[in-house]
């Protein structure tokens, strides 16, 4: 089979050809765009999932929806090492000299870049060589207390006015938002709270670990009222076959149902081990119909490629004690974990483990979905830790 016409991508946040199964957040994310724009309250969305399902293809696909329709929008992913406000100001400023050269009365666009230069200079960021403001001087008094959960607010104020007066909406979409610490997360959910107050034209999509809604909750009480949080899982079968199965049929091939049936078994149905398996079965086929024999013959250069780069570069993060803690993890099956079985595999008083709990959670690699249990982050890791630690040793 042609190798080019090869209908599968996969990597980190590229879209699938065919984006099965996510028809109900789509249908929030329309439903939120089109109140907003309509000056109708609605919650922001703040879509969870483990990694690998598809939290960024999601965002990316949000983000097009609301250009579809009108909006001006900021896409941007969180990361260790770098404030909110470093992180934002940038895509700010470029977005209110955009208004401001918009045709029309008024001159909150003016205003806003006025605000967002106080509020720089109050917080104190890096934000390169760039000029806000050129001949604008800061408007004192606004945005410039250099307390974040006063200033934030008071800025996005001033730039959804600026957006109201031109009569555009603005969508922020942030990826991987749990790295935010919780002074920052509690100043964005107070920004996205007066917004909705105000019923100004800023909407917030973001994505993040399944952590996110006990962080966001744990910051504002009132979070659960402001935001959704569309869970973003595993797909179903009868969905995981036709993201497998509607590509190959638009390329003119097809492959058989045991195939299908036999990647669902191999992936659980996770997005992006779906577009691993698809591309290798592909490129790994003779002919059409992509069969049984070839899929399981093309499952070892798969587990070696995710081993390889999708699952090492966390695994190669860790410290000897933080992989003997997930190896510990992982002997006890799929998850989640009680703390205290942990615990007693690896033959320790369980608070002697806090430690190394926190710090594997502050990595992002595993999260506690209830009290007293922990869960990998990563889809499938308990299997690779077995992989790559083929046998159980205490340090």
């Amino acid at each position: 089979m042609d190798k080019i016409a090869n209908p599968f991508s996969p990597g980190a946040g590229s879209p699938p050809p065919e984006l099965a199964g996510r028809s109900g957040i789509l249908e929030q994310a329309r439903v939120l765009l089109g109140r907003v724009f309509a000056k109708r309250s609605e919650k922001s969305l703040l879509l969870t999932g483990l990694r690998g399902v598809g939290k960024t293809v999601l965002l990316n696909e949000i983000e097009r929806m609301a250009r579809d329709v009108g909006y001006r929008t900021i896409l941007v992913e969180a990361h260790e090492g770098k404030h909110l406000a470093a992180l934002i100001a940038p895509h700010l400023r470029r977005l209110l000299f955009a208004l401001d050269r918009l045709a029309g009365a008024g001159n909150k666009a003016r205003r806003g870049i006025a605000v967002l230069k106080s509020f720089i200079g109050a917080i104190n960021i890096k934000v390169g060589d760039m000029d806000i403001g050129l001949d604008i001087e800061p408007e004192p008094g606004s945005a410039d207390s250099g307390d974040l959960e006063v200033d934030l607010p008071s800025l996005f104020t001033a730039v959804g006015e600026a957006a109201e007066e031109r009569n555009v909406a603005v969508a922020l979409l942030i990826d991987e938002i749990q790295y935010f610490s919780s002074g920052e997360l509690s100043a964005l959910i107070m920004a996205m709270h007066k917004m909705q107050q105000r019923q100004l034209p800023i909407v917030l999509i973001g994505a993040g670990l399944p952590i996110l809604p006990g962080l966001a909750g744990d910051s504002k009480s009132y979070a659960e009222r402001l935001f959704s949080f569309p869970d973003v899982g595993p797909l179903p079968e009868l969905d995981a076959a036709r993201a497998l199965n509607e590509p190959i049929r638009n390329a003119g091939e097809s492959i058989e149902p045991d195939a299908l049936h036999e990647i669902y078994l191999l992936t659980q149905g996770y997005p992006y081990f779906l577009q691993e398996w698809g591309y290798q079965a592909w490129n790994h086929a003779d002919a059409s119909p992509i069969s049984l024999k070839v899929v399981r013959k093309t499952s070892e250069v798969v587990l070696k490629r995710l081993d390889e780069n999708f699952f090492r570069v966390r695994f190669d993060r860790l410290t000897p004690k933080e992989k003997t803690y997930l190896r510990a993890m992982a002997d006890l099956g799929a998850g989640p974990y009680r703390t205290s079985d942990v615990a007693d595999k690896l033959g320790v008083r369980i608070n002697t483990l806090g430690p190394v709990r926190a710090s594997l959670i502050k990595k992002g690699m595993v999260y506690s979905p209830s009290h007293g249990d922990m869960a990998f982050t990563v889809s499938l890791f308990d299997e690779f830790m077995r992989r790559a630690m083929p046998k159980f040793e205490m340090n």
